[in-house]
């Protein structure tokens, strides 16, 4: 029974530490990378459709994305879609391929990426502090119902808190290596 909600919240903190990892990837860097454009959407018969679904996304060099579209009509409506886009990119198509390159982050972005970055870090701490929070509140049950002894509800909680620990300190090595990322010029 212990084990069984020390391995659930195993499961849940390795998802949010997932969770960061993806979120990390959308921050762009000044590099080309092809994820950059994953959550960016297209029109397709009809239906939102991601980019990498109607077109080969690759890296031309190391600040360029080249996009080709699947179809040749499809040109318009994904340069449109990346103009549209959050991300501050300037696509310029050549016939049958979007050529997009990375402007090069200036200090002043760099440090509000970085903000942006400690922020999604404090988000992925307080998400594995609540995993936690609801072992803890488990045991607690547990004990209530007389199906632990306190020691077996206080030996667990303590290889909860180290759990924790572990995944916090994911969280702040993923945060130092972006931050480094962001920061080279």
């Amino acid at each position: 029974m212990i084990d069984e909600i020390i391995q659930d919240a195993e499961v849940r903190m390795g998802k949010s530490i997932d969770s960061l990892h993806s979120e990390f990837t959308k921050i762009r860097t000044g590099r080309a990378h092809p994820s950059l454009l994953d959550q960016i959407s297209v029109e397709y018969y009809g239906a939102p459709t991601p980019i990498n679904q109607v077109a080969n996304v690759s890296v031309e060099d190391s600040r360029t994305l080249m996009v080709t579209p699947w179809e040749k009509d499809m040109v318009g409506p994904v340069e449109k879609a990346i103009m549209n886009s959050d991300l501050g990119l300037n696509p310029s198509s050549a016939g049958t391929v979007i050529r997009i390159p990375m402007p090069p982050l200036t200090e002043e972005r760099r440090r509000d990426l970085v903000k942006v970055v400690r922020q999604e870090a404090e988000n992925g701490r307080i998400a594995i502090r609540n995993i936690r929070r609801d072992a803890n509140s488990d045991f607690k049950d547990l004990l209530k119902e007389k199906e632990i002894s306190e020691d077996e509800a206080r030996k667990a909680e303590e290889r909860v808190q180290k759990l924790t620990d572990k995944y916090v300190g994911q969280v702040d090595a993923a945060l130092s290596d972006k931050e480094a990322e962001l920061m080279e010029v």
